[in-house]
Parts: C-alpha cells; sequence; structure tokens
C-alpha cells in the first residue's frame, strides 16, 4: 500500500426505510461492520434527527466508519476509512448489505495521503512518545464508550438526549410509532413519531401543572373528571391524590402507548390500575361528541402537538363540545404549547376558549419543562362561571392537601407566578 490510509465509499440503494430510521439498529450494524474486519472499537456516536435520519459514527483503533441514512430514499451512505489495509472489508459490506436490506451495493475505493505526494517523514513516532507521553490506551477496554443520541427536530430547533444505546420498547401502532428509550440524564423517555412526550425527570412540571392548578380551583366540588389523552399516566396519577374525586374516566386513543408506559414506565403508569379510574379507547373528539351534557366537574385535555389526528383537538367545535358536557360551575384545562414555537396555536387556543366560555373565564398560566421545544410551556384554564385563578384558590384545602402529598414542581407560590405572564406572552394574547 503507497498511501497512508485506505478510503472505502459504499452506497446502499433500495434498503428497509424503517431500519434507516432506527437508531439502535443501525448503530449495532455499524458496530458489527467493525468487528467483521477485525478493528478495535474506541468510541462510538449516533444521532436520530426528526422526522428521520440517522447520523453516526464509529471511531475505531485504525481510524473510523461513517454513515447517514435518508429513510425517504431508501438510500443509505457508509465510509469505511482505516490507516492501512484491513481484513474482511467484503464480508462486512455483505452484512451491511443484509442488515440494511438493501437491493444494490456501490463501492469505490480510494488511496488517501499517498507517499508520493506527502514527501519524506517529518518526524519519528519516538521523538511524538517523549513530548507527549503517549500511553498505549488499545488494552484499556474501559475506556470505550457509545454515544447514541436521539434528536426531536423541525426545520430549524432541534434537541438532543443521549441514551444507552438500547431500545426499551418499540412498536408501531395503527396512529404512530410508539418508543421508550433509556436516558442518561432524564431517566426513561417516551417518544411518539420521533417527537418526546415526556421523560422521568421532568415529567412533573407538565402533569402536576395541568392537575393541581384546575383541582386547587375547584376544590371538592370536583368528583368527576374526564380526561381526553394522556396515555402516559400522569395525569391520572395526579388526580387519584384526590380522595373526593370519585370518578376519572379516561379517554386515549392509543392503547400502545398504555402498553408502553404499563411496562416501562411506572413511575407514570400507576394508577392505572386505580378502582376510581376507567379507562376507554377511543378517540377522544368522537367521545365528546356523543357524550351526553352536564356530567363532568372538570375536563383535561392532555393533547400532543396539534399534527394529524390531535389537530381536532384545537377546534372551536371540540371546546364547544367540553363546554356542554361541563356542569354549570365546571372547568377546564388543557395544554396550549409553546409561546416561542407555536404562538399562533397558543393565542388562537386562549381566544377561542374566551369566546365560549367569557374573556374573564379563561386564563393561560406557563411551566417549564426542559425537554419540550423551548421548555417554556403553556397551559389554559377556563371555567363556566367567572374565575379568577389566584385570588380563588381556598388556602385551607390548599395547605391541608400539599401536607399530605409529597410534590416535585407545583406549590402554592408555583401556582400563583404561573400566572403572571412576560411581556411578550401577553402581547401575544393581547392582554393589556
Amino acid at each position: 500500500m503507497n498511501a497512508l490510509g485506505n478510503h472505502l465509499i459504499i452506497e446502499l440503494y433500495d434498503c428497509k426505510a424503517k431500519i434507516l430510521d432506527q437508531v439502535v439498529e443501525i448503530e449495532k450494524a455499524m458496530r458489527r461492520a467493525a468487528k467483521i474486519m477485525n478493528t478495535t472499537i474506541i468510541h462510538s456516536t449516533f444521532h436520530h434527527f426528526s422526522p428521520y435520519g440517522i447520523s453516526g459514527v464509529v471511531v475505531i483503533q485504525e481510524s473510523h466508519l461513517t454513515i447517514h441514512t435518508w429513510p425517504e430514499y431508501a438510500y443509505a451512505a457508509v465510509d469505511f476509512f482505516t490507516c492501512g489495509p484491513v481484513n474482511k472489508t467484503d464480508e462486512a459490506i455483505d452484512f451491511l448489505k443484509e442488515a440494511l436490506g438493501a437491493k444494490k451495493v456501490a463501492t469505490e475505493e480510494l488511496e488517501r495521503g499517498t507517499i508520493d505526494e506527502i514527501g519524506e517523514v517529518k518526524f519519528t513516532v519516538d521523538e511524538l512518545k517523549k513530548e507527549r507521553a503517549i500511553q498505549d490506551r488499545s488494552k484499556d477496554k474501559s475506556r470505550i464508550k457509545r454515544q447514541t443520541w436521539f434528536t426531536d427536530k423541525d426545520e430549524n430547533v432541534a434537541i438532543s438526549i443521549r441514551h444507552k444505546g438500547d431500545l426499551l420498547f418499540q412498536k408501531q401502532s395503527s396512529i404512530q410509532l410508539v418508543e421508550i428509550y433509556d436516558t442518561f440524564d432524564f431517566g426513561k423517555m417516551l417518544a411518539l413519531d420521533h417527537v418526546i412526550m415526556c421523560t422521568e425527570k421532568d415529567e412533573s412540571g407538565y402533569h402536576e401543572m395541568i392537575v393541581h392548578v384546575p383541582m386547587m380551583l375547584g376544590r371538592e366540588r370536583v368528583e368527576k373528571v374526564l380526561v381526553i389523552g394522556g396515555g402516559d399516566g400522569g395525569v391520572i396519577r395526579e388526580l387519584v391524590k384526590y380522595e373526593h374525586i370519585q370518578k376519572v374516566v379516561m379517554v386515549e386513543i392509543d392503547d400502545v402507548v398504555v402498553e408502553a408506559v404499563k411496562r416501562h414506565m411506572p413511575q407514570l403508569s400507576s394508577a392505572f390500575e386505580h378502582p376510581r379510574v376507567e379507562l376507554i379507547i377511543d378517540d377522544g373528539i368522537v367521545y365528546t361528541e356523543k357524550c351526553e351534557g352536564a356530567i363532568f366537574d372538570l375536563v383535561i385535555v392532555d393533547a400532543p402537538d396539534p399534527i394529524g389526528v390531535a389537530e381536532g383537538l384545537f377546534t372551536k367545535n371540540f371546546y364547544e363540545n367540553i363546554h356542554r358536557i361541563l356542569k354549570p360551575d365546571g372547568l377546564m384545562v388543557t395544554q396550549s404549547e409553546s409561546p416561542y414555537y407555536n404562538d399562533k396555536v397558543m393565542a388562537n387556543c386562549v381566544h377561542c376558549l374566551r369566546d365560549i366560555f367569557g374573556k374573564n373565564n379563561a386564563h393561560c398560566y406557563l411551566s417549564f419543562i426542559p425537554t419540550y421545544t423551548s421548555g417554556m410551556w403553556s397551559f389554559t384554564i377556563a371555567s363556566k362561571k367567572e374565575l379568577n385563578p389566584i385570588n380563588d384558590i381556598d388556602e385551607g384545602f390548599h395547605r391541608q392537601f400539599l401536607e399530605k402529598q409529597t410534590l416535585y414542581y407545583y406549590n402554592t407560590a408555583v401556582h400563583k407566578g404561573a400566572f403572571a405572564l412576560p411581556e411578550f406572552v401577553k402581547k401575544q394574547l393581547q392582554i393589556s
């Protein structure tokens, strides 16, 4: 070999698109290819991008292997770069072809750093070792690391979370792809169609705020509650902490979400078997349309982003049906997106609820959830009767509940402060 490096370019066509979008499987395949060639793996980093696509590198003692996938084109680009020749490259390529389900493979081999172009050696390895006291790390197996990343991304913004490399759960339902990852910093994480829904570390900023804010205003009169969505179980977990609630009806459209959290996220799913909880697998929009009027004290809409089947959960018709099924003094609350990235959705939600419930009866409040886009998240609460979300708190009831329960996020000061909106949010909502 008359060069310092050997660069093998591999193009895989007509692959299985689903495999090209599974970061765990891609990482396993690339690490296996490195082992087939008898190279020494030092480190690996893989990122999944939303809505689809994966980039990854396996750093080997001999140099590196890289991949980028385009599921939408059923295509993957792979590079093997090694310092000097390695064995069994053909076998490694055949393995990747089978692992990715490729029907066609094209390769090109290049010499990198040809000796004729480089010229004479500038210094010896012995001199370099003396200067830097380099130690042979190849025998230190503890230094071999994996970096596998989940990325929730739109066209302008992304958030990446490192996970431990192996999927705990993955199943394609009739509605969406349901996945659970075990992350390093945020514990177990539920993702739907590659979008973060919740993590064990910061879910309390969502679930405690969507439940305890309306409950502290409705107090003992809240006996029957309807939850639309909420398949992760966090909302019903918080609701059953109130002993005076007689019935919680939860309508979740996707039973696979419930299956996933029951198996892998007990911190969230502990209330599914509670005797006061009734789980109905159905479309929440259809359920509210068919539901008789004035039967619920509180309706909680735990909706995903307004995309696909969830779009109907942000419409005037849906909110009017909620108003209809609430009792005369009933309350509702819904998540209303990020003020930074979905400000139009948030503003439309607040204005729509004001039109239906009354200008002084619908109020926006904020919470902070680090793994959600921007971290700042909004909720909107509405009441059939006039509502002051700060002054209407019953201090005695509030204090008694908080003394009995151990909460992670919600408290009296947080409740009141959540309604103190930044100036830019007031402008978005046209609040003076």
